[in-house]
Parts: C-alpha cells; structure tokens; sequence
C-alpha cells in the first residue's frame, strides 16, 4: 500500500537527516562527560536525558544514526555489488558445474550467521567497525545470489530472452542487458529489508562489543552498557531501543510500500 511507503520513507527520512546533521550540529558534545550531571531524565537542556557518564543521550542518538547507517549501507553494497553478478552468473549456467560451485558456496555461508562471522573476523583482526561491516556483507552476498538467480531462472525462459539468444548475444551480455534490468524492481525491495536487517546486526554485534568501538557512539552499544542501570535510570535503555525500532520499521513498511508501488501485479490486487 501507498500509505506503508509514505510512513516507511517518512519514518526513514527522520533518521537519515538527524545522521546527516550530526556531521554538522548535536546539541552537545557526544563524547564529553559531565560526572554532575549523570543519569538525568529528560529535560529542558538534555532533551532525552543524560547517561551514567553525563553525555547528552540526544547527541548520542544523533551520532549513533551515523554508524548505524554507514555500516548497513556498505554492507548491503557489499552484499549486492557480489551476490547479483554471481546469482546471474549461476542462473546462464544453470545446472553447469558454475552454478553448483556458486550455490553450494552460499550453502557454506548460510551455515555460519553473521555473528559468527563476526567473531571469526574479530578473533583475528579486532572488534571495529570496519570489521563489522566485513561480516554482515559477507552474509548479505548468499541473499543477493540467490534471490537474483531464482528470479533469472523464470526469465531464461521467456521468449525476448530466446530471441536474444537466436539474435548472437552472448550469456553476459544477456545477464546485464535483458535479465538484470527486470529483476532490478526486485532487488531494490530486497535491498531495503536487508538494509534494516544490518540496522539490527550492527547493533547486535555493537552490543556483544564487536561492533563500533569507544568513543564511537553506537545503539547497540548504548543499549549494552544501559542494561546494569534499567531499573534506575529505564530512559537509556528505552531511547536508543525505540530508534532502532522505529528504523527497522520505517525501513520494512517502506520495502512493503516499494514492493507494491514496483510490481503493477500486487499494485492492482490491493486496489
């Protein structure tokens, strides 16, 4: 429905502006600390409150945006700039020795979560963020590769494809002129729901302290260190939990939305 894509980009574009104009403006300075002023609710001078520390939770937030999003991005980049071609690749060779080697390689991937991945990268190289992206990309490629060679599958098929063939067109030039353009729709949709799912894993691995390291504000690890005082102070906890919640929504309703508005099937179904 429409109204899922106006929410979900509306909700999403909150979040993307409040990272954007932490690069330029907070309320205060995320990293410094203020002892007397620990633990507040909040307030006129601190809008969310401060933490155990005296940092403004709302300058927080603000930067912690910034890492949430740059991590998922470049990790669904990752995850799409490699999966596509190999799910195509897999697709012209369907049954070929390639398309075996390709999807049994996903098979091997999907066997070890991205937290795993995460601690086997970290075991060697240290938690950062950097290597948080690593992990969740490498995770997001098997997704791409799959989905964007079911798709090719049911497109080989189709007479334009054979056309293409008869007319001396090679499988890879086939796969980028013909196939990719029609499971693109696709693809954006997917992209979107595994944008938020890095949202979630970044502040997962974050929590677990895998992820953006101090004095590097991240929600997960904003959620981590709240959780010894939720009794005594509930809003560190409740704040950094509720903008991850509020993302993941805004981004899923907005995947929804793009879904419907792409695909004329659904679209007319719903109307």
């Amino acid at each position: 429905m429409r109204r899922n894509l106006i929410v979900g980009a509306a909700l999403s574009s909150i979040v993307v502006v409040a990272a954007l104009l932490s690069f330029v403006w907070t309320p205060f300075d995320h990293a410094q600390m203020n002892i007397p002023e620990r633990l507040q609710t909040p307030n006129g001078v601190h809008w969310l409150g401060t933490d155990h520390f005296g940092r403004d939770i709302l300058s927080m937030v603000m930067v912690g945006a910034r890492t949430s999003i740059a991590v998922a991005l470049v990790a669904v980049g990752i995850g799409m700039s490699l999966g596509v071609p190999l799910g195509l690749a897999a697709a012209a060779r369907k049954g070929s020795w390639l398309d075996e080697l390709i999807m049994r390689g996903n098979d091997l991937i999907f066997a070890f979560p991205s937290l795993v991945i995460a601690i086997l990268i970290t075991a060697v190289f240290g938690a950062s963020a950097v290597n948080a992206i690593i992990a969740i990309g490498i995770f997001n490629i098997p997704v791409f590769a799959r989905i964007t060679r079911g798709a090719a599958l049911s497109l080989w098929e189709r007479e334009f494809i054979m056309a293409a063939r008869v007319s001396g067109k090679s499988g890879p030039r086939i796969s980028v002129e013909h196939i990719l353009p029609n499971v693109a729709n696709l693809l954006i949709v997917q992209g979107t729901i595994q944008f938020s799912l890095g949202i979630l894993a970044e502040a997962a691995l974050s929590y677990v302290g895998l992820g953006a390291q101090p004095p590097t504000p991240s929600w997960g690890r904003m959620l981590a260190d709240a959780q010894t005082m939720v009794s005594l102070a509930p809003h560190l906890a409740l704040v950094p939990g509720v903008a991850i919640i509020l993302t993941v929504l805004g981004l899923n309703l907005m995947g929804d939305g793009l879904r419907d508005y792409l695909d004329p099937r659904l679209r007319v179904a719903r109307t």
